[in-house]
């Protein structure tokens, strides 16, 4: 394990039971719990992106904040739905994003799950044409946004522009160098894990993923690993790709873990059914004291062949506590799995 970061989903709920109440608290925070978070020594600070929900929606001017605010940590997405994207200004905001970072932007981006309205890219303006479904049009948004990420010109000039144009044919501005290498695909099955290797991504497994072989969550993800990397291979691409895996993760440190999350909670995997009505398994919760956690997470076949770990927080308890959360992850367990 190389490289342990956090990912939250910024809830915000104007319950009294809520830390972070509104879609304010929800931005700021964030921001504090990255800067936080470096403070600490872990490696990442990635976002969920949700449309029409009470959540993080629009990750540019987030990621943005967090890079002008932070030094080192990597800051990123996990991941960033590609129906709802037109692609040449995402590549714009990102490329601004990442100068602004240091090129320290770690964008992760699929073809997304389900979400609060049916089909809510149409109110987005996009709709796949007769023959091709979301799945395609985000594959295909995809595709378009890794092209102009290599920085080639490709817009016939104006002959008689505002301003001086450089010579040739135009390409997007603000341009990133690099930034192509570090875009992350969002895998739920072995056949989407593949594509992205082809294509040159790096790979992202969230804590759930479809479930095409009746095993747990993390032997369906190893085996997805596997075949992301013997695709990496047959592709030929000259540099090593990067891996994360998203797990809930808790060691019981004090009275307030035990309190939030000494009960057992989640300690097997779940199986339900997302928006196509395909079965899906999703991750437990590990939560339990330093040394036994440590255990249990040395059998965890995915977190083994993964380089990057993300730890999804509980947001809605506030920053001291889920700075907590990483601080004692990285204290008390992180070291016995290889950590630094």
């Amino acid at each position: 394990m190389k490289k342990i970061g956090f990912l939250s989903f910024g809830h915000w709920s104007p319950s009294p039971q809520s830390q972070v109440r509104t879609a304010s608290d929800a931005l700021l925070q964030s921001i504090e719990l990255a800067v936080a978070a470096e403070e600490l020594g872990a490696d990442g600070a990635f976002f969920r992106v949700h449309h029409y929900a009470r959540q993080l929606g629009s990750p540019f001017p987030l990621l943005a904040a967090v890079g002008a605010r932070t030094k080192r940590i990597e800051i990123g997405t996990a991941v960033i739905d590609m129906r709802y994207e037109n692609p040449l200004y995402m590549a714009e905001d990102a490329g601004a994003a990442d100068i602004i970072s240091g090129g320290r932007l770690q964008l992760g981006i699929s073809r997304g799950s389900p979400e609060q309205v049916i089909d809510g890219w149409r109110y987005f303006g996009y709709a796949p044409p007769e023959g091709e479904t979301d799945a395609d049009m985000a594959r295909r948004h995809t595709e378009v946004l890794l092209e102009v990420l290599r920085g080639q010109g490709f817009a016939k000039p104006n002959p008689r522009p505002m301003f001086a144009n450089p010579p040739g044919l135009l390409r997007l501005e603000p341009y990133s160098e690099g930034l192509r290498e570090r875009i992350w695909w969002g895998a739920g099955s072995g056949a989407t894990a593949e594509w992205a290797a082809k294509v040159g991504m790096n790979l992202q497994s969230s804590t759930l993923v479809y479930d095409e072989t009746g095993e747990p969550l993390h032997i369906q993800q190893a085996g997805q690993i596997r075949k992301f990397r013997e695709a990496w291979k047959a592709a030929g691409h000259p540099r090593e790709p990067r891996i994360s895996v998203s797990r809930s993760i808790f060691a019981l440190v004090d009275d307030r873990d035990r309190a939030y999350f000494g009960r057992g909670g989640e300690s097997e995997d779940q199986i339900g059914f997302l928006g196509d009505n395909r079965r899906a398994v999703f991750g437990r919760t590990y939560a339990a004291e330093p040394d036994a956690l440590v255990e249990q997470l040395k059998t965890d076949e995915a977190i083994a062949e993964a380089d990057t770990l993300l730890l999804t927080v509980p947001n809605q308890l506030g920053v001291d506590y889920n700075a907590h959360v990483i601080e004692a992850m990285l204290k008390h367990v992180a070291p016995a799995l290889g950590w630094r």
